[in-house]
């Protein structure tokens, strides 16, 4: 039985994201007392007495939203698709607040739905503010669960009667073993490159709210993604400014939550606008991709406006072999978000670069190729004092790690390590991977 998918949705500021934290238990989506601060639909697994389910947060819902490209009618798609794909329903109304109109339209389209549908009334932090609850009835609602979602309270209760609809834990689609499996996409990027655009090309759908506006995607949004019977988790990130830009509030955490999901990943996407060419902020971005030691991908969006000029691609590529040349084992792919996303060779890239950053090299095929190295350029001599490089083991994967043992480690120097790794490099073919190499001194038999 599949995971069954549980959507919170309401109008916009009644507390969804952080009703949305508290059932994750951890802080997933950014809370913040401003309307409108989560725009696209979020995803986790979420799990209840042993019962996984995949949990859905929304943008604020507003049925009267016109259509069109802006962002408060992009949010109603949003929640409009996420209400057609959840198979189980958590509507949340603020009691402080008590009815308003928008409550009642919204109320009225959920009764058209034949899904299962839990109606929680948000912010009733004491028992003097229990009576709020009563004027909800008036939905004709018969059942009303009253919760504090900041203070935890009534949430369980709330839980307790989902619970049934939720499958054993024995019948769920993934185990969590193999859900830890799947690897994990950051994509980040300045705002506006196109981030948002790109994670919509490889999902096949608009789930993610994009405009012109620098700084439409707030939090780090969680997409499941299926592609040739493969599993992705991407994450798309707010864009990351520079310093002295990053105003208080909203994107102050913004750029937090992006720098955390940089570490939580296996793989960095970082996202270029070609007609912009690289400045000096995409390079701090994949130093910190670089300094968090994860796989790295450059994809220099925007490239149709490029195109058509036949010395584009040389001089955009001269400017990325100087100025990334602290990176360079990324590979590079020039495409265009919007309009012709070369998908397939992206997912390539991802699948060779993810492949590289697990992978696993057996002893005795890793030291056939060190000692190969070594003869073809054995390391230099110090003072006079031979240095022996006596053998390799790698210690690690995710990154690779690999250790070498010496009876002179401290002689051997950064210029002949770089050697080594960029044989090992080639070699075993860690596309797009860091690869970190220590040494260790020998010891001596007594």
């Amino acid at each position: 039985m599949k995971q069954p998918i549980v959507a919170i949705i309401g109008r916009p500021n009644v507390g969804k994201s952080t009703l949305f934290n508290r059932i994750l238990g951890k802080r997933v989506a950014i809370v913040e007392d401003i309307p409108g601060v989560t725009r696209d639909r979020n995803y986790a697994e979420a799990n209840y007495s042993g019962r996984s389910f995949i949990l859905v947060d929304t943008g604020g819902l507003d049925p009267t939203a016109a259509s069109g490209e802006s962002i408060l009618s992009q949010v109603k798609a949003q929640t409009e698709h996420a209400i057609a794909e959840a198979d189980i329903l958590i509507m949340l109304f603020d009691g402080r607040e008590g009815v308003t109109p928008l409550d009642q339209e919204i109320a009225s389209l959920l009764r058209r739905l034949k899904k299962p549908i839990f109606y929680a009334v948000n912010k009733i932090d004491t028992p003097k503010s229990e009576p709020l609850t009563a004027e909800f009835y008036r939905l004709g609602i018969k059942t009303l669960h009253p919760v504090s979602a900041e203070h935890s309270k009534g949430v369980d209760e709330l839980l307790e009667t989902i619970e049934p609809l939720l499958p054993p834990r024995s019948e769920a689609e993934a185990p969590k073993d193999a859900a830890a499996a799947v690897p994990r996409i950051t994509v980040v990027g300045r705002p506006n490159v196109g981030k948002s655009t790109l994670i919509n090309a490889l999902l096949g759908e608009n789930r993610h709210v994009t405009d012109a506006t620098p700084g439409t995607t707030r939090d780090a949004i969680d997409s499941l993604v299926r592609h040739d019977d493969k599993n992705y988790h991407f994450i798309d990130t707010a864009g990351i400014r520079r310093r002295g830009k990053i105003e208080r509030g909203v994107e102050r955490y913004s750029l937090s939550r992006a720098q955390t999901a940089i570490e939580r990943c296996d793989l960095a996407v970082v996202v270029l606008d070609a007609a912009e060419g690289i400045v000096e902020q995409d390079t701090k971005i994949i130093g910190q991709a670089l300094k968090a030691r994860k796989g790295c991908l450059i994809l220099v969006n925007k490239w149709d406006l490029r195109q058509h000029d036949p010395k584009a691609r040389e001089k955009i590529a001269g400017e990325l072999r100087r100025r990334l040349a602290f990176l360079p084992y990324a590979p590079i792919l020039y495409i265009s978000a919007l309009k012709t996303t070369p998908v397939k060779e992206i997912f390539e890239k991802i699948d060779a670069i993810v492949t590289a950053y697990s992978r696993r090299i057996s002893t005795g095929a890793l030291n056939r190729a060190f000692e190969q190295a070594v003869t073809a350029k054995p390391p230099p001599q110090r003072s006079g004092r031979v240095v022996k490089l006596n053998y390799i083991t790698q210690a690690e994967s995710r990154p690779p790690t690999f250790v070498i043992f010496s009876n002179r480690p401290e002689q051997v120097k950064e210029p002949y390590l770089r050697y080594l790794e960029n044989f090992l490099r080639q070699t075993f073919d860690f596309t797009g991977t860091p690869l970190s190499i220590r040494l260790r001194k020998k010891r001596t038999s007594a």
